[in-house]
């Protein structure tokens, strides 16, 4: 999976760099696009993962699903800040601003604040339980957020172009849909590969907490042993 998802980079580096033209409108700036758009829907789709082993963990009580839901927002959280930093650097030569309160650039600084916040409640004090009980309502409270920043240049008057590949009549295509295409595929490879490190990441660590706990355990077990035995 990593050698693809290198050779997948490769690819849309001599795409998206070389051979797309350049925009009529936006000129080279278009190319930012490339990484922008792919990064927002990976970011989209690890939160609806984290959303369903949330609720997959509230129903069976899985450490698997919770483990999978916490992976999925670790590198959903990294995707939707890399949405908006491109996101900003697009903004810039197109409308003179780095930042402003359109409605779908402030829904989506929202949806980063949210998964920060779950992330924030896992490394709250408390059992492993616990903590995984909070962090998976919080996990589908937060996804409600997901279809009002997709919605959101349709909902309100936006300076953000709505949406292109997602309608029945693509209004990008040639090359460049093939570029963005390709990033798609790209970026999905890559998320894979984090969240399936990040798993095995979560998975040890819970793991190794596990063992401490056990071992702290033993050992006062042994000290009130050893006191009343004292006696």
């Amino acid at each position: 999976m990593a050698l693809l998802g290198l050779v997948g980079w490769v690819v849309l580096a001599w795409l998206g760099l070389v051979a797309s033209p350049e925009d009529v409108t936006q000129g080279d700036s278009v190319r930012i696009m490339y990484v922008h758009v792919p990064s927002a829907i990976v970011a989209f789709g690890l939160f609806a993962l984290t959303a369903v082993g949330s609720v997959a963990y509230l129903w069976k009580r899985s450490a698997w699903w919770d483990r999978l839901a916490a992976a999925s927002a670790e590198v959903g959280v990294l995707f939707c800040g890399l949405t908006l930093v491109t996101g900003m650097l697009w903004g810039k030569p197109t409308w003179g601003v780095w930042w402003t309160w359109d409605a779908r650039l402030t829904t989506t600084a929202l949806l980063f604040l949210l998964y920060l916040g779950y992330l924030a409640v896992r490394s709250m004090p408390g059992t492993v339980e616990k903590r995984s009980r909070r962090s998976a309502v919080v996990g589908v409270v937060a996804f409600a957020d997901v279809p009002v920043v997709h919605f959101s240049v349709d909902w309100w008057r936006s300076l953000h172009q709505p949406a292109t590949i997602t309608r029945l009549d693509p209004t990008i295509d040639g090359l460049m849909l093939f570029t963005l295409v390709t990033g798609i595929i790209t970026f999905v490879v890559t998320a894979a590969w984090l969240v399936t490190h990040r798993f095995r990441v979560e998975h040890l660590a819970l793991e190794a907490e596990a063992a401490e706990i056990s071992r702290e355990l033993e050992s006062r077990k042994r000290a009130v042993l050893g006191e009343v035995g004292g006696q």
